[in-house]
């Protein structure tokens, strides 16, 4: 049985409520902390929206449903993270935040065994671990997007990890929140990214350069290659700033031409025309 039982997110945005959700149908005892009141009222409401999904769907009961929501508690001072057994960061991927974050609630934590994890999806977990003291109990811990639904999980270990803090914390993610876990190496997207990323950008190019459009592309993978879901709609579904995020974090690492984020790729962010979570990106979801 995993001795992890109490868990802080920080966070609480699309990957940071998704998180929360599944902690909190597995039973653990689950604090949420943001920045501000307003982004937890936000926060609260998408966790809420995620649960209330769930239960018309069937796929949860009304005693889930109400138990889930009990042992979610909210707050905006790191402090109250005190107890916490394993905290997991989701904030956005800016490397500074995130170490000032880890230096904060090294501090902050009691229990010497307590674990720091990142969800992020492509910075060195090894580089934000250094903010801390203890750069042993540090580790990467990447879900996917929707983290309720989505099996699988990134368990990615530094150089410096402690192999114990590695083990208990693979235990929880299989023994309590029953994800599958493949173990990745700390370099920039990891394994699934850096497999993922570049076919999204080959997308984004044949888009660019007139070769097909957004609509053909995603025909020609769905219906050609039985892929669920096409790859400039994946790409709108993950976010197009994470999807450039991530290709600069792979082509910093590798300095390879086909990780950089292309041009069209660059003004879509810049505009603001971010995927599903703007309403429009490669589609317009606002019709």
């Amino acid at each position: 049985m995993s001795t992890i039982q109490r868990i802080g997110v920080v966070g609480c945005g699309t990957m940071g409520s998704g998180i929360a959700h599944v902690c909190a149908l597995a039973g653990v005892d689950v604090r949420v902390a943001a920045a501000s009141p307003e982004s937890l009222a936000r926060g609260r409401a998408r966790l809420t929206g995620s649960l209330d999904k769930a239960l018309g769907k069937g796929r949860i009961t009304d005693r889930d449903h109400e138990n889930a929501l009990a042992r979610v508690s909210y707050t905006s001072d790191l402090a109250d993270l005190a107890d916490r057994q394993l905290v997991i960061e989701s904030i956005s991927e800016d490397e500074s935040a995130k170490r000032e974050l880890f230096a904060r609630l090294d501090r902050v934590l009691q229990d010497p065994e307590a674990v720091l994890a990142s969800n992020t999806s492509s910075l060195s977990v090894l580089r934000l671990a250094r903010a801390t003291a203890d750069v042993g109990r540090v580790i990467g811990v990447h879900f996917f997007n929707p983290a309720p639904a989505l099996p699988l999980v990134e368990l990615v270990p530094t150089l410096l990890t402690h192999e114990k803090t590695a083990v208990r914390v693979e235990e929880f993610l299989t023994d309590v929140l029953g994800k599958r876990v493949i173990r990745s190496p700390d370099r920039a997207g990891f394994t699934v990214n850096a497999l993922l990323v570049p076919y999204l950008l080959a997308a984004v190019r044949m888009v660019e350069s007139g070769h097909a459009s957004a609509e053909t592309v995603d025909d020609a993978m769905t219906l050609g290659c039985s892929h669920p879901m096409g790859p400039l709609r994946l790409a709108d579904l993950i976010g197009l700033d994470v999807v450039a995020s991530i290709a600069e974090a792979l082509h910093e690492e590798f300095r390879e031409p086909h990780y950089a984020p292309p041009p069209f790729l660059r003004r879509l962010v810049e505009a603001g025309l971010l995927g599903r979570k703007t309403g429009r990106g490669f589609y317009d979801y606002a019709r």
